[in-house]
Order: C-alpha cells, then sequence, then structure tokens
C-alpha cells in the first residue's frame, strides 16, 4: 500500500485515520470497534479533518504509547499487526505513517472503563448494555439457548419427552439426572430450579408460552414474487409450534405435500419420477434455520416462503461468530451449540 492510496481512502467501516497525537484511551476506541465488527486499519500520523501527513517518526513517546494501546487499554487485548508507510510529511521531511491492521475478534472486547464500541459505518458506536449482550451471544461468548428462563419451573418440562429422548442415546440415569448433570439444561441456585432456554425449546410442555415466535411460518405465494395489501398472493399460510423437534418433524412433513413431481420416461424405457427438490435439501434447510435461529430475537418467526419456481427459508439472526458470506463454505459456527 502507498501513501497516495492510505490518502484516497475515505473513512468508513475499516478504515480511520487518526493523528499522532491522539490520547492513547482515544485510540482504544476505534481498536476496540475495529475488533467487535468486521476488522479494520487504522492509519495513524495523519490527521483526520484535514488530512495532513504528519507521520510518526518525530514522534517516539507518542508512537511507543500508541503502540501498546491494543495491549494496555483494551479488555482483552486486541491482536494487531503494524505496518510502516512511507512518505513525505508536512514539513517535507522523509517519514512514515503508521497503519495498524485489527482483525475481527472472536472475542467481546471493552476499553478501561469497560465500554464496549462496535464500528457501524464511519462511526466507533456505543453499545447499550442489551447489544453488549447481544454481541457476546453473535461472538460465541455467551450462549441465549444458557440463559435462565425467569418463571419457568421444572412443571414447564415435558419429562416424558426427555425420557423418550435418553432411551434413544441409551442414557441409563433418571430422567432428573440427565438434566441437571448435562449441558446445564436445570440448575439449582439458591435453593432454586433454573430452567434454561433450551431446556424450554427442546423440551418443554409449551416452547411458545415463553417464546411466542420460536416456531415455523410456512407461506405459500401465487406467483414468484411477494404482494402486499390489495394485491396480497398469499393462498397457504400455516403455523408450526411445540419442541424444536416437533415443529422440524410437522414442517418437513407439510413441506413434503406441497412439492411437485415430474415423471418421464428414461433411456432405459423405464419411467422415472423426480421431485421439485430433493428432499434432503428441504430436510437440511428447515432444520438448519431451526437449530441456528437467534432465539434472543424474539420479534419474528421462521419462514418458509414458497414460490412458483422457488423456496426461501428465512431464519432470524445475523451470520454468527467469524462466519461471512465470503467464507460460510468452510467456516462452521453453531450459535446454539446444546440445540444442535
Amino acid at each position: 500500500m502507498t501513501i497516495e492510496e492510505v490518502l484516497a481512502f475515505e473513512e468508513m467501516q475499516i478504515f480511520e485515520r487518526k493523528s499522532v497525537h491522539i490520547e492513547p484511551k482515544a485510540l482504544a476506541i476505534p481498536i476496540i470497534a475495529f475488533a467487535n465488527a468486521d476488522g479494520g486499519t487504522i492509519a495513524i500520523g495523519i490527521s483526520d479533518i484535514t488530512r495532513r501527513i504528519e507521520g510518526v517518526d518525530y514522534d517516539n513517546r507518542s508512537l511507543n504509547e500508541l503502540l501498546r494501546v491494543p495491549y494496555d487499554f483494551c479488555v482483552p487485548n486486541v491482536k494487531v499487526e503494524i505496518e510502516k508507510i512511507q512518505c513525505v510529511d508536512f514539513k517535507g521531511r522523509k517519514n512514515h505513517v503508521l497503519l495498524i491492521h485489527i482483525e475481527p475478534s472472536m472475542e467481546v472486547h471493552a476499553n478501561q472503563a469497560d465500554e464496549v464500541f462496535m464500528r457501524v459505518g464511519d462511526k466507533s458506536k456505543k453499545l447499550t448494555f442489551e447489544e453488549r449482550m447481544q454481541l457476546m451471544y453473535d461472538k460465541g461468548e455467551r450462549f441465549f439457548e444458557d440463559k435462565p428462563v425467569p418463571e419457568a419451573n421444572i412443571d414447564d418440562i415435558d419429562l416424558d419427552v426427555v425420557k423418550n429422548y435418553i432411551d434413544q442415546i441409551g442414557y441409563s440415569k433418571t430422567t432428573m439426572e440427565y438434566l441437571m448433570e448435562n449441558k446445564g439444561f436445570v440448575k439449582e441456585k439458591n435453593g432454586m430450579m433454573q430452567i434454561s432456554s433450551a431446556a424450554i425449546l427442546l423440551f418443554g410442555k409449551n416452547p411458545q408460552l415463553y417464546f411466542p415466535r420460536a416456531r415455523v411460518r410456512f407461506i405459500r405465494y401465487e406467483g414468484t414474487e411477494e404482494q402486499v395489501g390489495t394485491e396480497m398472493n398469499v393462498i397457504k399460510d400455516v403455523i408450526f409450534e411445540g419442541t424444536i423437534l416437533k415443529i422440524i418433524t410437522e414442517a418437513v412433513a407439510y413441506l413434503d405435500t406441497q412439492i411437485k413431481e415430474k415423471t418421464y420416461l428414461g433411456e432405459d424405457g423405464r419411467f422415472i419420477t423426480e421431485e421439485e427438490y430433493p428432499r434432503f435439501v428441504r430436510q437440511e434447510m428447515i432444520v438448519n434455520a431451526v437449530t441456528h435461529r437467534d432465539y434472543s430475537i424474539s420479534e419474528t418467526d421462521n419462514q418458509i416462503k414458497m414460490f412458483d419456481g422457488r423456496i426461501v427459508v428465512e431464519s432470524p439472526g445475523k451470520l454468527p461468530g467469524l462466519v461471512k458470506t465470503n467464507n460460510i463454505r468452510h467456516t462452521h459456527f453453531s450459535r446454539n451449540p446444546k440445540i444442535a
């Protein structure tokens, strides 16, 4: 990278400029924000207002303090790579601009004041408590499935469902021992039973009592596009509720009834029947959508939208952890590992 390229960049989601005279605690904010988001680069030694080239070579004290910021002012430490770019500063001297390259992190980083920032556009946004918790869920530091359901108790668990499950997996102890000793489904704290979100979703008598939109909605549209208002073209609208396994089983079975079949004469003289969409594909996308949805998002449900010529499956939540659109084929991360 050249100094001309650095000067040409606009401040954006993954790039920012800072003066060499910036306070260390102020530099920690964009470093944290980049690490908590998609990563980025900070150019040190260029005024972020005038783009005047100051360089870093003639202010060793400030430079050394800034180099310590990812370690001394970020909790936990942020891993960075340092690069120096040759330049001529505004005084006509040979100099260097420092590039701090920050990779996206699987951890949630804060500053010394325990404030968490996230890069949003060209700004470093301070997160609220709720936004910080959501970020922890997204990065896998915490799992929403482990969160206790405040008003739930052991009577909300269908022990017959648990018994059927442990029989299938060959678990030899009792249902209560399974719930208490495995995956933290049920915990005892201060003499009270705490029921996890995963336990309710997997084994609850009525999961929708606590998670009303933890369901699958099948919508069949007439035509190739979704219309609203007076042009609404919904011809089927079916909702599946219950435990996760019940939802998946019933949704897959119902989708099976909506699939067209094509029969034709093969080269060997035998008739061949092919489905519009292979059953494994239909099953896999419903299983994935329900298993890996973000259950902390309570305003919407999983939706299967069927049009003439295509099926669209929508699952609430952003891509979790370090999974991005450009690495999704080979990067794996389970948002709900116990449910999965």
